[in-house]
């Protein structure tokens, strides 16, 4: 209930008017033996005015025919009764209350257009308000809190708000609805108009239900309780507050087809490049082999020793760099899909890369790798098969574009863990985002390369919250870094 209904409230404003005639008698009386009638009238009259500024139609009212009566009893002859003596006193009278009924009305519609004005700026803020909000929220439970909490701020309530998938069916529940402002709900959703008091359809409830967008396109319902059928402005701004909340919902649901039709396309190109890797970069390596395998068939006892072993370190090269390609392909591809989680745990990066180097170093008869990996390292939290792919990636890319040495170089810094493999050779063809994209090739890769070493990097290392960058060395050559992210510690790890 308004303070302004309530039994106290009401008793003070009729204080206040006995008060005022109190006043204005008084006033009167003090002046009665040098003034005349007219002046006596004109202290009433302010009371009136008074009366009609402060309180409402029927106060004012009842304080204009109190000061009337007042003045006829206490100022006009003869005094002390409420008959009046000359016509022109009766005249007066009648003047004066007319005056003073204007007053009052035109007091009361002076400050209901006031109260009007100040609804009406009120809600436009709340509008403008309500608008940048949701321009910021990011997800449609965000924008559903933010849209009951509005719509509790604008009307007495409570206020109900749901959202409707794409069927037109409620989602969620509010214990507080009943089964008919639930029918009412999806009444409002279904034939996308507003329904209540007011609106000629059921007007036997108290409550409004309107729906969130127009027919075709309605996202949810509110419920807003306690209305009456003559608050049409009420009504118009509940409309306007469900239109801004619409238009939220279908932001983020254009928004998350768009990143749906992204994510397709991006597969549909993947899977494009990778048919034209296999009809480019499988080709040789296969005829590598056949053209090897073939030789040691038909010839492998006419051949001398040593071609017959470098036959078979084709075979087995080709095969490999087969497998790394179909590996790297296949990685990529599970990595471009929506909704993968990784089997992230708390790793070492220490072991890690100790793993691929012993790996790594039996292809490497040269011992061209070298590492610096200080101790007492923070672990990391992530997938320890896919840190070590993406390092012997990097590894690989070293050792088969450098004839130099190759550096593995771990260190902290602002609250990253850096990765960094260097080397000497020819350097990046391109920067470093060109070269991290799928398919793409440096002048220096030779007949070998599809281009996804690097982009089976960049792809592991933004699952992991983390970055790939990519930059030439003065000098001559390559550096690629991993920088992943340092979170807090688990509780017995190594400071």
């Amino acid at each position: 209930m308004d303070d302004a209904d309530t039994p106290r409230a009401a008793l003070r404003r009729w204080a206040g008017v006995a008060a005022l005639l109190a006043a204005a008698t008084l006033t009167a009386a003090a002046f009665d033996a040098g003034v005349s009638l007219a002046s006596h009238a004109m202290v009433y009259l302010l009371a009136v005015v008074l009366a009609a500024y402060r309180y409402r139609w029927i106060e004012s009212v009842v304080c204009a025919v109190g000061a009337v009566v007042a003045l006829n009893f206490f100022f006009i002859p003869p005094r002390w009764t409420l008959s009046v003596e000359h016509h022109e006193h009766l005249i007066a009278l009648g003047v004066m209350l007319t005056v003073a009924l204007l007053t009052s009305h035109l007091a009361d519609s002076v400050r209901r257009e006031t109260a009007q004005a100040r609804r009406s700026e009120a809600r436009a803020r709340q509008l403008q308000a309500l608008a940048g909000e949701l321009a910021e929220a990011g997800d449609e439970s965000v924008v559903r809190a933010i849209g009951a909490s509005a719509l509790q701020a604008a009307f007495a309530g409570p206020c109900t708000l749901l959202l409707a998938g794409a069927d037109g069916a409620l989602r969620g529940d509010d214990p507080a609805l009943t089964d008919h402002e639930r029918d009412g709900l999806r009444c409002a959703i279904k034939e996308a108009a507003v329904l209540g008091p007011g609106t000629g359809r059921w007007p036997g409830l108290d409550a409004w239900f309107l729906p969130l967008g127009d027919r075709g396109r309605v996202v949810g319902a509110a419920c807003v309780r306690q209305v009456r059928a003559a608050d049409t402005e009420g009504r118009e701004h509940a409309a306007a507050l469900c239109a801004l909340l619409a238009q939220a919902v279908w932001r983020l649901r254009l928004a998350a087809s768009v990143r749906a039709a992204q994510a397709a396309l991006q597969r549909e190109q993947l899977q494009g490049s990778f048919l034209a890797a296999v009809s480019h970069d499988l080709r040789t390596p296969l005829a590598a082999i056949v053209g090897s395998a073939t030789a040691l068939q038909t010839q492998g006892e006419r051949l001398p020793a040593g071609e017959r072993e470098r036959l078979l370190g084709s075979i087995v090269g080709e095969a490999g760099y087969l497998s790394t390609l179909t590996e790297n392909t296949l990685q990529l591809v599970r990595l471009a899909g929506t909704g993968i989680e990784l089997r992230r745990d708390w790793e070492s990066v220490e072991e890690i890369v100790g793993t691929v180097l012993a790996r790594v170093r039996r292809r490497d008869p040269a011992r061209r790798i070298g590492a610096q990996v200080p101790a007492a390292l923070p672990l990391v939290k992530g997938d320890a098969v896919l840190l070590a792919q993406l390092l012997g990636n990097l590894l690989d890319n070293a050792l088969r574009y450098s004839d130099g040495p190759v550096d593995v170089a771990v260190r902290c810094e602002a609250g990253e863990l850096w990765l960094c493999v260097k080397d000497r050779g020819p350097g990046l063809a391109d920067d470093g985002d060109a070269a991290g994209q799928p398919y793409a090739r440096g002048d220096a890769s030779g007949p070998h390369g599809a281009g996804l070493g690097l982009a089976v990097c960049r792809a592991i290392a933004q699952a992991h919250g983390g970055r790939l960058v990519l930059r030439r060395r003065s000098g001559g050559g390559s550096s690629a870094c991993l920088a992943l992210p340092t979170e807090a510690q688990p509780a017995g790890a190594a400071a």
